[in-house]
């Protein structure tokens, strides 16, 4: 694939639009984002704050820290920290610098003021409405699809921004991705021009590496990196694993370091990229081939993604561990067919891992399925894999992404209301 070509450029567009820094779990982000904008429109602290969001985002946010608060969890902390504390030009970095005088009044203001939080029964899986009020005046914004998409503003009944909606498809319009494939991810991995994406791909190296070490040096969540390393040794596949979910722990749990999402997710983001980091340190390999592993794992990830959407009782990180061993297999001089059959055989043995929110067993199951990436790539080296017709496996790679697109966007519906109702109950 050419510099010239338009294909090229559409994938250097996903990595640059995907690819961003983000502080904490992005559904709390979202919400402190969206009333950070709101009361920039207001233009005023405002003296009451009402969340409106869908089922999916309030499963996502109930259990998170909201980072640099001072561990406050929940969507009113979100809120009040972004009403407070956040700057709307940072997104999904709004609040990612918060001084210890409005940590104190995030505290305050969660006592004194008027905050309500409503469940919004709509069509979008993520749907998100911040209204914040000062006496008589109101501003109004709507961030739907994901997490930094502000789709409607309004302020004392005149609306200020409105973005076109899909009736068809029930989304707002935003970038297609329908046109991804294995094969021509495989062709831009192997042939982008290393400059155009080292930017995007040197500061997820950074990042995610400084909060994966992070999340083994601390006490975060349950400590899955450690519990790994303590139990099965130092061995690469173990730390793989461990690493990864450390750095999952450590956003999950109040660690107030940055990482770079993929798929709107840190968690999917730390795990299409982590573990191939360590496995390119530990078969020292050079820069540039593992700048081309994590081009593959990272739009591998978002090509199971696409179909899925923004959130779903499907969990993500099955995606992003796939994408991960995509990556490894890469590392290990592996051609198409190794990649495509590690791709089939790991989304054959964890697909059925289910979302039930942002929380501290999120690492357990990134571990689970890094190690279901590293299993699928060993049983192709082997001879083994599993054929069309084994469930869900499909004829070929293409055909097994729909069906688990399809499993996790439409297959999964009423298994998210029954989680959330779950979670929504156990308050």
């Amino acid at each position: 694939m050419r510099r010239g070509e338009e294909k090229y450029q559409l994938y250097l567009n996903v990595l640059e639009e995907e690819l961003v820094p983000a502080m904490g779990c992005t559904e709390p982000i979202a919400v402190a984002y969206g009333a950070a904008k709101a009361r920039e429109v207001l233009g005023k602290i405002p003296d009451r704050i009402t969340i409106e969001a869908s089922g999916s985002i309030i499963k996502n946010v109930k259990s998170v820290f909201v980072p640099n608060t001072d561990h406050l969890k929940g969507i009113e902390a979100a809120a009040v920290a972004g009403v407070i504390a956040g700057n709307a030009d940072k997104k999904l970095e709004v609040i990612a610098r918060v001084e210890e005088d409005k940590k104190m009044a995030i505290n305050s203001y969660l006592k004194e003021a008027k905050i309500e939080t409503r469940f919004l029964d709509s069509n979008l899986v993520f749907d998100l409405i911040v209204t914040v009020y000062k006496e008589e005046s109101y501003a109004k914004v709507r961030i739907a699809d994901y997490q930094s998409n502000i789709v409607f503003i309004e302020k004392d009944g005149k609306c200020l921004y409105n973005k076109a909606l899909d009736e068809e498809k029930n989304q707002y319009i935003g970038s297609d991705r329908s046109w991804m494939d294995m094969e021509s991810i495989w062709d831009f991995a192997n042939s982008v021009e290393i400059e155009d994406v080292s930017p995007v791909l040197d500061r997820q190296i950074a990042y995610n590496m400084a909060i994966a070490e992070e999340g083994l040096r601390g006490n975060y969540g349950a400590n899955i990196g450690k519990v790994l390393l303590n139990t099965y040794g130092n061995e690469i596949s173990v730390r793989a694993k461990a690493k990864a979910a450390a750095g999952s722990d450590a956003r999950m749990n109040g660690c107030e370091l940055p990482v770079i999402i993929n798929s709107g997710s840190g968690n999917q983001g730390i795990t299409c990229s982590v573990p191939v980091i360590e496995y390119a340190r530990e078969l020292k390999v050079e820069k540039e081939k593992l700048i081309r592993a994590l081009v593959l794992s990272n739009l591998t990830t978002i090509h199971q993604k696409t179909g899925i959407g923004t959130l779903s009782a499907y969990c993500g990180a099955v995606c992003a561990g796939v994408g991960a061993g995509a990556g490894i297999a890469y590392l290990y001089d592996g051609d198409y067919e190794d990649i495509i059959h590690t791709v089939v055989n790991a989304l054959a043995i964890v697909s059925g891992i289910v979302c039930d929110g942002a929380k501290a067993s999120c690492a357990a199951k990134i571990a689970s399925s890094v190690d279901a990436a590293l299993m699928g790539y060993h049983m192709y080296q082997q001879g083994q894999e599993f054929k069309g017709g084994d469930g869900i496996v499909m004829n070929n790679v293409e055909s097994t992404i729909q069906n688990v697109g399809y499993l996790g966007k439409e297959g999964m519906k009423d298994t998210n209301e029954k989680i959330i109702k779950m979670m929504i109950q156990s308050c």
